[in-house]
């Protein structure tokens, strides 16, 4: 997208009203630059069993990525970043914040915010993966101008969202489901985690909201192909 006023990153959250009857899931895959010795004491972060539900129904997707978690699964974001289901995009190196108080993350100094992003995306190349597109999501999908104008030289897109799933800690798959399929419209983007522990019903609801969107005539797609159809 072109720079937003003033030359600030710009800021996509869903496709125009009137687009097609199309969707964008979105996954995040979440893991801070600290958890390393959660993640060696058996916390898992991967959510292979998402990913294998989204190939085998042939949902193309795209994934919000840390540098943090390509490091930590580097054979899974390089499988990820090279399968033509997916398309991986920046979530930051860290999980730090880009903005104060959001949601008790800590807060990355603005002269280091540039860096991050762009050490995430060193970390996508490091393990292999090719289908990456610059697109940025913050981490809690907290900004402010100072974080649009720090992040303007890196040249990303932030993506929001506009259907939030609610998968984040939830222990029921079918409440994450029905909360979708309320939310979305034509041209919605939903935000959805790709993180075990964190989101561990999320495969479930999927398997429901797949069917039923479809059946309604919903195409998925990635958020390169909605964002295409901004106008």
């Amino acid at each position: 997208m072109a720079p937003g006023p003033a030359g600030l990153t710009p800021v996509f959250e869903r496709a125009p009203q009137g687009t097609e009857k199309r969707v964008a899931l979105t996954f995040d895959a979440d893991m801070t630059a600290d958890q390393g010795p959660r993640a060696a004491a058996g916390e898992r972060f991967d959510n292979p069993a998402l990913i294998e539900t989204l190939r085998r129904l042939k949902v193309p997707s795209t994934v919000f990525m840390t540098g943090r978690w390509a490091e930590e699964y580097p054979d899974q974001a390089k499988a990820i970043g090279n399968d033509p289901v997916f398309e991986i995009a920046n979530h930051s190196y860290s999980h730090y914040s880009f903005k104060p108080d959001c949601y008790g993350l800590p807060v990355l100094p603005q002269k280091e915010m540039a860096a991050d992003v762009e050490r995430a995306f060193a970390a996508f190349r490091a393990a292999g993966a090719r289908n990456v597109v610059p697109y940025f999501r913050f981490p809690g999908g907290c900004y402010d101008d100072r974080a649009l104008q720090s992040l303007a030289p890196a040249k990303v897109t932030a993506v929001q969202w506009d259907v939030v799933s609610g998968d984040a800690f939830a222990k029921d798959g079918d409440a994450v489901a029905e909360q979708v399929l309320a939310g979305v419209k034509p041209g919605s983007l939903v935000v959805m985690h790709c993180t075990r522990s964190a989101a561990p019903v999320t495969e479930a609801a999927i398997r429901r909201i797949v069917p039923e969107l479809r059946a309604r005539g919903y195409r998925f797609v990635k958020v390169s192909e909605l964002m295409a159809e901004r106008g």
